[in-house]
């Protein structure tokens, strides 16, 4: 069996991967370690960006990382054979309907945010995105031409409360581990989605989970909240599209994009998929200087999620921190190191 399947994709997704294979190397070198195309440059080698085959293997795998997909170079391309595509289709094939998303401010990147330290420092967020539902998968959608020449374009959201529930434990799950608070966000107020979530997160709360602390919030208030005061949060659950949008915000207020990983998990025993936060970049593809950071963590996240070695997990993080603390930086982060560089002083920091 595969323990890590490797899926570089576009971009800088290739840069940031080969690092962690690097990391992997030195930290955990019996790991089985496989790779395959993906995303835009699966399109352009096989005509699909996610073969039959690729999913297949991913499924058997105990942990799939990704680095990144898409691009203008496939921008004219059907909908349906575009790289993020390939993403969404790899997520619903995985079923892995959990997305978590920490957003964790290092100490020596207080000042790397726009937002003042002491608003930031400190700051530890798990945000839960529902991850296989809502907006991107709802039927009917797409583009109809109108009988005055117009068009209209349509998107459905759509959930069930069974596809509420079962992201909701995960994050009632994991504010025990933590802080003991959960803060669910919708749009109650102007959505039919929206009120459902909120009823099943409240009888869900009143039924499994009364010992901890719940507070609903509208996404629009969440968005606001997160720049006036993101400390107050301590696990953060949503819907995808609400999700997509609050965890790239509260990203941002750790100082970079290139900083975060992120998880997506299913149910027990199934693979999770890993990957950084980020996008494929091609503005700075294949200049080097990429942070690979965001790719590490998540590797990291796939030792303690997927591959039960909370032990290398625990060693990686903290290797991390001291290469911070060492003063390594690449350029997003306000320094200048290249991507194997600061790979370099993550290994160096093992």
């Amino acid at each position: 069996m595969t323990d890590l399947l490797l899926l570089p994709g576009d971009g800088i997704g290739p840069e940031v991967t080969e690092q962690v294979r690097r990391v992997a190397s030195r930290l955990a070198n019996e790991l089985k370690i496989e790779e395959r195309l993906f995303g835009g440059a699966s399109f352009d080698a096989n005509g699909t960006p996610l073969r039959d085959e690729t999913l297949a293997e991913a499924k058997a795998a105990k942990a799939v990382l990704m680095g990144a997909v898409g691009g203008p170079k496939w921008a004219d391309a059907p909908r349906h054979l575009r790289p993020e595509a390939g993403l969404l289709n790899l997520r619903s094939g995985m079923e892995v309907f959990a997305n978590l998303r920490p957003a964790l401010c290092f100490g020596p990147l207080a000042d790397a945010s726009t937002l003042r330290r002491e608003v930031v420092e400190g700051l530890d967020i798990m945000i839960v995105r529902e991850l296989t539902g809502g907006v991107y998968f709802g039927q009917p959608r797409g583009i109809e031409t109108l009988p005055d020449g117009g068009k209209r374009g349509v998107d459905t959201q759509v959930y069930t409360t069974a596809e509420i529930e079962r992201v909701c434990r995960v994050a009632f799950e994991l504010a025990r581990g933590r802080r003991n608070k959960v803060t669910s966000a919708e749009k109650s107020n102007v959505m039919e989605t929206g009120l459902l979530w909120r009823e099943v997160v409240t009888a869900l709360h009143a039924r499994e989970y009364p010992d901890v602390t719940l507070e609903h919030m509208l996404a629009d208030n969440c968005a606001m909240q997160l720049v006036k005061n993101p400390r107050q949060f301590d696990v953060l659950v949503t819907d995808n599209l609400f999700g997509d949008m609050l965890s790239d915000e509260a990203a941002m207020l750790t100082g970079s994009l290139g900083m975060l990983p992120s998880a997506a998990i299913g149910a027990p025993g199934k693979p999770g998929l890993y990957e950084p936060i980020h996008g494929s970049a091609p503005d700075i593809a294949g200049q080097g200087i990429a942070n690979p950071l965001a790719a590490i963590l998540s590797f990291e996240m796939a030792l303690r999620w997927s591959l039960g070695r909370a032990d290398l997990a625990d060693k990686l993080f903290a290797a991390v921190a001291r290469a911070l603390d060492a003063g390594a930086r690449t350029r997003d982060i306000g320094g200048a190191l290249t991507t194997a560089q600061m790979a370099d002083a993550v290994i160096e920091a093992l």
